[in-house]
């Protein structure tokens, strides 16, 4: 295995944790692109269309998920990253059960589905980001967060069109009740993977107020943190209404399936050349174009929203991800191997990090209720999306000026040194 994948990265040093890591992000990935397309869409046709529903079970996911990265963040300094990576899939596979055992009621529990559904990201995203910092290197992460990047883009090919396909040729709920039980056993899969992952256990106080605090210390941490709480400013509202909306105006969850191969299909292809081609002195500016081809590409489905206009801009924000996330993921992650004490205080660095772009996405889908329940549907959905679409150019305007060089490695030794010494 690591020869075969040592031919395709060069000479990047990869390790089995490494792998794993992949091979369980990439499980995630399937089972959950098989699945959480078609969420949003079970649940809004059993509410009759009504997107106050769809806006309850997301803000819901958005409140418990940083609440559990919190929990998460002490459990995993107290026992082990592992353990609760298991947890995040475990509660995720739990998310699953209980959409099929709910069945055609799933409607009426759209809270408790979006909470469950919270707290299971929460304990995985947060073990898997800590994992990731831990497991990579500054010389390895660009490769991984590409090849991640193209498994991500390869479940979103394979599980919304296989997804929209089998729903298509059954009954519609036997096929939903189908689709969720495959995402539930790759879940299980999951879960059977995270035992062969070598056991980190974590010691020290878990000073989560204080890696808050420190954005007043270091800018370079106030501005990954800003970026980040702009970014969930946008993702808010776009991660559920452009789905709905396909549906809207094709009446057909096979569309959808197709709009989502096109959307991955285009990820694919550029998660690898964004990882080839996207240096380090290059990322402001994949970033800002990046942002600019996911706001300007809004235009066309604003503007008239067919089927094929909906295929165009798939096809464009397919390929403005990877310019974005490459070099954003990475550079978050340089930000905080070189922030105060970040070796022992990695976990609380990675929870405050998503923190601030969970309260973004909360303030987003609150903006939209109260946008639904004054104005108009149909006249209010374009205005918010336009606004909210704007607000992830401002993860541009705050990475730009960060500084990765090697003076700011100086200040940070300089201020660790100082603040031990005030401790003793």
């Amino acid at each position: 295995m690591n020869k075969t994948l040592q031919k395709v990265i060069g000479t990047t040093e990869i390790n089995r944790d490494l792998i794993l890591l992949l091979v369980i992000g990439g499980l995630y990935s399937l089972g959950l692109y098989l699945s959480n397309t078609f969420v949003n869409v079970y649940l809004w046709k059993q509410a009759e269309g009504n997107f106050y529903t769809i806006a309850t079970y997301n803000l819901a996911i958005f409140i418990l998920q940083p609440i559990t990265f919190i929990i998460a963040g002490k459990i995993a300094k107290k026992v082990d990253r592992v353990i609760v990576l298991r947890l995040g899939v475990s509660f995720l596979s739990l998310f699953f059960l209980t959409v099929l055992l709910i069945g055609e009621h799933a409607a009426y529990f759209n809270f408790l589905l979006g909470s469950l559904l919270g707290i299971g990201y929460g304990f995985y995203w947060l073990a898997f980001n800590v994992l990731t910092f831990e497991i990579t290197e500054p010389e390895t992460r660009d490769f991984f967060n590409g090849f991640l990047g193209i498994l991500q883009s390869l479940g979103g090919m394979v599980g919304p069109f296989s997804a929209g396909f089998i729903i298509s040729k059954m009954e519609a709920n036997i096929g939903y009740s189908t689709i969720f039980t495959v995402s539930f056993l790759l879940f299980i899969c999951a879960v059977i993977c995270s035992f062969f992952l070598q056991r980190r256990p974590a010691e020290g106080v878990y000073l989560f107020k204080r890696i808050v605090q420190e954005r007043k210390n270091n800018k370079n941490w106030n501005r990954i943190l800003n970026a980040h709480l702009f970014q969930g400013l946008r993702e808010g509202i776009f991660l559920f209404v452009i789905t709905i909306w396909v549906y809207i105006v094709t009446q057909s969850e096979l569309s959808l399936g197709m709009f989502n191969l096109y959307f991955s299909g285009f990820s694919f292809v550029f998660y690898y050349l964004a990882t080839k081609f996207i240096k380090p002195n290059r990322r402001r500016k994949a970033i800002l174009i990046g942002s600019l081809m996911l706001y300007l590409s809004l235009f066309l489905i604003i503007a008239h929203a067919s089927y094929f206009t909906l295929i165009l801009y798939g096809i464009i924000i397919g390929i403005a991800y990877p310019i974005i996330n490459v070099p954003y993921i990475s550079m978050t992650y340089d930000v905080i191997g070189k922030a105060w004490k970040a070796a022992d205080l990695r976990i609380e660095y990675i929870v405050v990090r998503e923190l601030f772009l969970n309260i973004g996405r909360v303030v987003s889908i609150v903006f939209f209720i109260i946008g639904i329940t004054i104005f108009e549907t149909e006249s209010i959905i374009p205005i918010l999306l336009v606004v909210f679409g704007a607000l992830h150019l401002g993860v541009y305007f705050f990475i730009r000026k960060i500084g990765l060089k090697s003076s700011f490695k100086k200040a940070v030794m300089i201020k660790d040194q100082i603040s031990d010494e005030k401790n003793r």
